[in-house]
């Protein structure tokens, strides 16, 4: 089985070439695979080259991925085989069905059948209803910006309402990964979509690339939520200096692990009008993540045994890291506890990241009492990532405790952690829905941001 993550595992397959005269097998073949989270399809683009080695891509649509190189190929008498170190994943199929099907055997963590057939014509992208499409009613303009973290330039884009004069401002901040403007995953652009909306709506909108992502400059492997809080004061700090946004009405909309950087910069600065918290999380990343995994697995259809088992496994890697401030301690003494698990090694690196140690033990209460601006915090109801009910009564708690009286708690039915309407909230469904941002889940940020910015009188 492929092992599902919020933003996806990548797969590389490795394809082998006949030597003689074979069939040809450029084009695109597809197969599904079974995961904890239900069927993914393998997708191959498969193109020779002129000296006969094949090139290879390969896409996991469900999972968000596309065109992924894969960097071996070979098939030889009509036997395709594929491996992958990394993952410990393993296929052999035949050449069947007149050239048009191979069957076979895909292979990580137990056994199960890939037939992968070849499609007579390529797919159609998928179909993503709510992308603007140019001409614009408003000004879009691409922009470089320092960070406040010295030799971080950040590249974004900037939409300004037409007509000019001063408007309210909304920087977006983007979850966790690397993630580009538009916060592009699972074939989505959740922040292309809301940036149309408000900027229709008459506010400046900036979005920008993650550092050392897209055309942004630093590193991201090294930095940690307080790094990206640096990125998102220096958003502020050049939107300040633009003679469309008004410099008493800049605020910031966060997503995910957004919404905790966004009142990282808020209870240090007094200028930060609104902040929305997209599903935000209002506890220790560790607690986060723990009841994430109980809520996908049992989604998904996993055991009570098997879930109790996942989240035994993180208590004790949260263990080490609590009790182990050196980085090769601590990675080794994760990599046991992980052994003989599938992507175990990449598993130990993420686990031993800058990023995930702070993320892990950093308390998002004492930063959410410092802040003193209006605050919208937003879930959907079918979140499994960031629970609702884990984590809105703790933000509404500590805004509460530091005196914040101008806060809305929303808790959208039917929406996901994209805020798109689902089925079950699970990870799996993300690429499979159309809909990239549910229409209530819009206009419930646009109108409070309405109002709250001046723009509209409340309803």
């Amino acid at each position: 089985m492929i092992a599902d993550m919020p933003s996806g595992f990548l797969l590389c397959l490795l394809l082998l070439q006949q030597a003689a005269a074979p069939p040809p097998i450029d084009g695109v073949w597809e197969g599904q695979v079974s995961t904890f989270s239900g069927k993914v399809t393998i997708r191959l683009h498969v193109k020779t080259a002129p000296d006969g080695k094949l090139e290879m891509k390969m896409d996991v649509p469900e999972q968000g991925a596309a065109g992924i190189p894969v960097p071996v190929a070979a098939f030889e008498s009509g036997v395709l085989k594929w491996e992958i170190p990394a993952i410990k994943a393993l296929y052999e199929g035949k050449l069947t069905g007149g050239g048009k099907e191979f069957e076979g055997t895909f292979t990580q963590i137990a056994p199960q059948p890939l037939n992968l057939k070849k499609l007579d014509k390529p797919p159609a992208g998928p179909n993503r209803p709510q992308e603007p499409k140019p001409p614009f009613p408003y000004l879009v303009e691409d922009v470089v910006f320092p960070s406040v973290a010295e030799g971080v330039k950040l590249a974004g884009t900037l939409t300004i309402p037409a007509g000019g004069g001063r408007r309210p401002g909304v920087i977006l901040i983007t979850g966790s990964g690397p993630q580009d403007r538009d916060e592009q995953l699972m074939g989505h652009k959740p922040f292309l979509v809301l940036a149309d909306h408000l900027s229709r709506r008459g506010f400046v909108v900036l979005r920008y690339d993650d550092r050392g992502f897209g055309k942004s400059t630093g590193q991201f492997a090294t930095a940690t939520s307080t790094d990206f809080s640096r990125d998102a004061e220096g958003a502020l700090n050049y939107l300040l200096t633009r003679p469309e946004a008004d410099p008493k009405r800049i605020g910031f909309a966060g997503h995910s692990e957004g919404g905790l950087v966004a009142p990282m910069v808020a209870a240090r600065r007094a200028d930060v009008a609104f902040l929305v918290l997209m599903a935000g999380t209002g506890v220790p990343g560790k607690d986060v993540v723990i009841e994430q995994g109980k809520r996908i697995m049992k989604a998904s259809g996993l055991s009570s045994e098997t879930i109790e088992a996942n989240a035994a496994t993180q208590r004790k890697i949260f263990e080490i890291l609590a009790a182990e401030s050196d980085p090769e301690t601590a990675h080794k003494r994760i990599a046991e506890v992980l052994k003989g698990l599938p992507n175990a090694e990449a598993q130990t690196r993420a686990a031993t990241t800058p990023w995930f140690r702070e993320f892990a033990f950093l308390d998002p209460a004492p930063i959410l009492e410092k802040v003193k601006c209006p605050v919208l915090a937003i879930n959907g109801e079918l979140d499994l990532q960031v629970l609702p009910d884990q984590n809105l009564p703790a933000i509404e708690s500590a805004l509460a405790k530091g005196g914040n009286r101008n806060v809305k708690i929303l808790r959208l039915p039917g929406l996901n952690h994209l805020f798109q309407t689902a089925k079950t909230g699970t990870p799996a469904e993300y690429g499979q829905i159309e809909e990239t941002m549910a229409p209530v889940a819009l206009e419930a940020i646009s109108s409070w941001l309405g109002v709250t910015a001046g723009l509209e009188k409340a309803r």
